[in-house]
């Protein structure tokens, strides 16, 4: 061959490899960019009084395909693999996939946990990628469920603490640089272009092991009494800290494929129910502080009904003349209403102003209620009656509850606090103090024999408190005749009162609809509970002998 013919083959082979490098490079920064990809903060832990977990992130993976890249390329062994690992039905998948076939973001599945992700990405499939991401998870599952509420699948906080706490909870995500190829697979990170932020932790005043109390207590009266729901609520007199809020029916926050909407509803605090005889304490502190009654004022409430303009107002039994305290321990509607109509027609209500009737609370939950505490223009007899027993007037559980700790606490209001060592404000007297001790003392009668609160008696402690049962408002307007919210509310130590709970149970078809039946055996099991884990001492020596090596 001439020297000028193998020169000419040479330089024809030296530039055939020379363009193939270049056409491998250039194929090669087709498939690789420099891409910027979400670094996943870590969202705060919500956690009790104790450090026991409420709600925790988890790391999962989220498989995301991008179909310009998968189209024609993903057999169809590949798709029923795919479909297996993830458990999800071919058929099905094959349907989301035709209805976005341009989708370069399609979620083939969320959240799956890290070695299921794995086996996906190991089957090679074109286009397919994997992100990582954290999962909320929730301890205590349906003990506490409405209270911490719940975060969506991107991780916002949709209801409950997780809500209303989601700015500091949250944290900030972070950036990095990397290199991905075409299937948007991460091949190589080159910087971390900003640092994910951890989310702040939430710990709450809630104890744990009270909440538990409170939720095995009510789920059986609920069931035993088929009742439509209920909730219970406890709080720390000398602190103010919320120690549980449970309801029922609650739900599981980590399987949502049964959820239901009403479960999710917190009804301790956005319910409104009309407080019935358990406001009759109030109203004859009212009569206290008007100087027009004292402790030992006779009643009589003979012959057990008295009629107030066109309405009839009744006692269950005729009990003839009551002191303050037999009123109380008694119910009676009759002597309530007398004393209310000797009181000037806007001190009941102005005194359950004073209480926190008519405003919410203020923890800062979703859905907080206020209630409803209507001023009148004109007060007629049957509405200043009717108020006097905690009809016409509508209040939450919580309402009530904070109530009931002020009057505890001498009448003195002590902000209520949910978030641990979240400060507040300090106390101030609402009611005269002499008054408001002498009606607790008054209310430890109505857990004596005679008395309608005999079944909220607790072993080794004192206790004092006030049953209601009031019927159910209609729809339609009224109320019904034959359906019935029952309530207690109550106090233990009576001389020195260490926790308040308020219990009520809605709508109870079976076993009693009475608040002393429904509700105080509640009152009884979850306020015994939280005084012995509070390690408060039994009122005596007798009944600490009694209780001692008891389980808690």
């Amino acid at each position: 061959m001439p020297l000028l013919l193998l020169a000419k083959v040479a330089s024809l082979q030296v530039m055939s490899g020379s363009q193939r490098g270049a056409e491998f490079l250039q194929d090669q920064g087709d498939r690789r960019t420099i891409r910027e990809e979400r670094l996943p903060a870590y969202r705060g832990e919500i956690t009790d009084r104790n450090g026991a977990p409420l709600a925790v992130s988890t790391p999962v993976s989220t498989l995301v395909a991008n179909l310009s890249l998968a189209a024609g390329r993903w057999s169809e062994q590949q798709l029923a693999a795919l479909a297996a690992v993830i458990e999800e039905p071919v058929a099905q998948l094959q349907q989301r996939i035709a209805a976005n076939p341009r989708s370069q973001h399609l979620y083939i599945a969320r959240q799956l946990p890290l070695q299921t992700a794995q086996q996906a990405m190991a089957l090679g499939l074109p286009g397919l990628r994997e992100l990582r991401e954290y999962k909320r998870y929730y301890p205590a599952g349906e003990v506490a469920a409405q209270l911490i509420g719940l975060t969506d699948i991107d991780g916002e906080g949709i209801e409950g603490l997780e809500k209303a706490y989601q700015s500091s909870l949250a944290g900030q995500h972070g950036r990095a640089q990397v290199i991905k190829d075409r299937s948007g697979r991460t091949i190589k990170s080159l910087a971390q272009l900003q640092s994910p932020q951890m989310g702040q932790p939430l710990a709450l005043t809630i104890d744990l092991r009270v909440q538990y109390a409170a939720y095995r207590a009510l789920k059986r009266a609920v069931a035993e009494h088929r009742a439509e729901g209920g909730s219970v609520v406890v709080l720390d007199v000398q602190s103010g800290e919320v120690l549980s809020i449970a309801n029922q029916p609650s739900f599981n926050p980590n399987d949502r494929s049964q959820l239901q909407l009403a479960a999710v509803r917190n009804r301790a605090v956005q319910d409104l129910i009309e407080p019935g005889s358990t406001v009759k304490p109030l109203t004859l502190l009212a009569a206290l502080e008007s100087g027009k009654f004292t402790a030992q004022s006779r009643i009589d409430t003979h012959p057990g009904a008295i009629q107030v303009d066109y309405k009839r107002f009744t006692d269950h039994s005729n009990y003839g003349e009551l002191d303050m305290a037999g009123v109380l321990s008694k119910s009676s509607n009759v002597g309530t209403v007398k004393i209310a109509l000797q009181l000037p027609p806007e001190s009941i209500r102005d005194l359950f102003q004073r209480f926190g009737f008519g405003r919410p609370v203020g923890l800062g939950l979703p859905g907080e209620s206020a209630g409803n505490l209507p001023a009148h223009r004109r007060w007629d007899d049957v509405t200043r009656a009717n108020y006097a027993f905690g009809y016409g007037l509508q209040v939450s559980a919580l309402q009530l509850a904070n109530a009931y700790l002020t009057l505890a606490n001498h009448g003195r209001e002590r902000p209520l606090n949910l978030i641990l060592q979240g400060g507040g404000a300090g106390q101030h007297a609402v009611a005269d103090a002499d008054a408001a001790d002498q009606i607790r003392h008054m209310l430890a009668g109505v857990l004596a024999e005679g008395g309608t609160g005999r079944r909220a008696g607790l072993d080794g402690y004192s206790s004092a408190g006030k049953t209601g049962t009031v019927h159910k408002t209609s729809a339609a307007g009224g109320y019904h005749s034959d359906r019935y919210v029952s309530i207690f509310a109550g106090m233990a130590p009576v001389d020195n009162p260490r926790i308040v709970t308020v219990v009520v149970v809605d709508d109870p078809r079976a076993g009693g609809y009475y608040g002393g039946a429904a509700a105080a055996p509640v009152f009884a099991d979850v306020t015994a509970t939280a005084l012995r884990l509070l390690q408060v001492t039994p009122d005596s020596l007798a009944a600490g002998e009694q209780l001692a090596g008891a389980p808690l």
